[in-house]
């Protein structure tokens, strides 16, 4: 075995693809029996769009059910604002698309299937790494069958933000901290509600409506550490303000039954000051939790995964050694958007959402439409759409 993936969401699909197509032998990972979790991203960025232009995958990509985005608006009690307008973005994507990542990593997934060197093990969940001459040598998992190994020149931690592999190594990562956590649960969506998905504040509340067609995807954002003082008051005290936040669900937050229908993310925004060992490689959400600011995790993972099969794929097929010197090459390449990217989400963390939550948001100040200005939409434009430093696919093709 070549290389083997902890971790089938968007890195590791996205690399194990990258790599399975340059011809490596390549095993990819997933604990779970599907990819079917409501909490996991649905923004699907420009960055992430020209790579599957790249790949081939757009125009299949895009009969998938999904909504396009080409502005972020804030919802506030005084009006919208119109923060960014992604219109005239160069590249052939000007939008953000909406689309449930069980639909996405499908794609993905299925697009590497059709490379007889790749291999995806679903209910197959990595718990340990094997170690030989001071270097990793591939991974120990359990699938329903038992306990089993795998060997490959290079393994790679794409295994979230709670990596078991990423522990195993040694590393760990610099908490940033995040002032809240996020609740995810889910209401009918009407005819008459509004089409487009939405960020809502108010003083002392913020959330984010994502629109799945049948239903909304509610993402109801707290104090961090504030899930379990929520629940001693019941139920009532979150079908409240989503009732009062969004007042054309009010006759629906009664289908909030109890916590019982809620999933909760517990936001964390860190990094890892070393990507790598010998032999072992962490990408994706294992090098760097982002937090759900911009929405941009999914698309960062992707630009890891990128590139790294642009300075590993051929040294791999070719079957030469991955020396750390590769590896750290690689993390010197993404540490500089992931430093920005995080930075930026830590402005809007302190100063809009820990200030929202505290209640000493005033949107009064604000512009009611930042895009008309046209150096504050540019580089929130190009920020958002593409990120810093974008990766394009220059990995082979075997």
């Amino acid at each position: 075995m070549t290389c083997v993936i902890a971790g089938g969401g968007p890195a590791g699909a996205v690399l194990a693809l990258l790599l399975a197509r340059a011809g490596v032998e390549v095993t990819l990972l997933e604990k779970h029996a599907d990819f079917l979790r409501d909490f996991r991203g649905d923004t699907i960025h420009p960055s992430t769009l020209r790579v599957l232009g790249e790949l081939g995958l757009a125009e299949e990509f895009l009969k998938l059910p999904h909504r396009k985005a080409h502005e972020l608006r804030l919802a506030t009690d005084a009006g919208d604002i119109r923060l960014a307008s992604l219109r005239g973005l160069p590249g052939g994507y000007d939008y953000i698309a909406f689309v449930p990542q069980w639909d996405f990593l499908t794609l993905v997934t299925k697009a590497a299937s059709a490379y007889p060197n790749f291999r995806l093990l679903m209910n197959a969940e990595a718990h340990d790494l094997i170690r030989e001459d001071g270097a990793v040598r591939g991974v120990r998992y359990r699938d329903p069958s038992g306990e089993h190994e795998l060997r490959a020149t290079l393994t790679v931690a794409a295994d979230g933000r709670r990596s078991v592999l990423r522990e195993r190594a040694g590393l760990v990562p610099q908490d940033l901290k995040a002032p809240m956590d996020v609740l995810w649960f889910r209401l009918p969506r009407h005819d008459g509600d509004p089409d487009d998905t939405f960020l809502r504040v108010s003083s002392g509340h913020m959330m984010v409506a994502i629109n799945r067609e049948t239903y909304w995807q509610l993402a109801y954002l707290i104090p961090k550490g504030g899930y379990g003082p929520l629940t001693e008051q019941g139920i009532d005290a979150l079908r409240r303000p989503v009732a009062t936040l969004l007042p054309y669900l009010a006759d629906r937050v009664g289908q909030i039954e109890g916590f019982d229908d809620v999933s909760v993310l517990t936001v964390a925004l860190n990094r890892l000051r070393r990507w790598h060992r010998p032999g072992f490689l962490c990408i994706g959400d294992a090098a760097h939790a982002m937090s759900p600011v911009f929405g941009v995790g999914i698309n960062l993972a992707v630009q890891d995964a990128v590139a790294a099969a642009n300075l590993l794929a051929a040294p791999l097929a070719a079957g030469r050694p991955i020396t750390e010197a590769m590896l750290h090459r690689l993390q010197r390449r993404r540490m500089l958007p992931t430093r920005i990217t995080q930075a930026a989400q830590r402005v809007v963390q302190n100063r809009v959402i820990s200030a929202a939550l505290g209640r000493r948001f005033d949107p009064s100040g604000l512009p009611r439409d930042v895009t008309r200005i046209p150096l504050l939409n540019r580089l929130p434009r190009r920020f958002i759409g593409l990120g810093v430093l974008p990766e394009h696919v220059k990995s082979p093709e075997s």
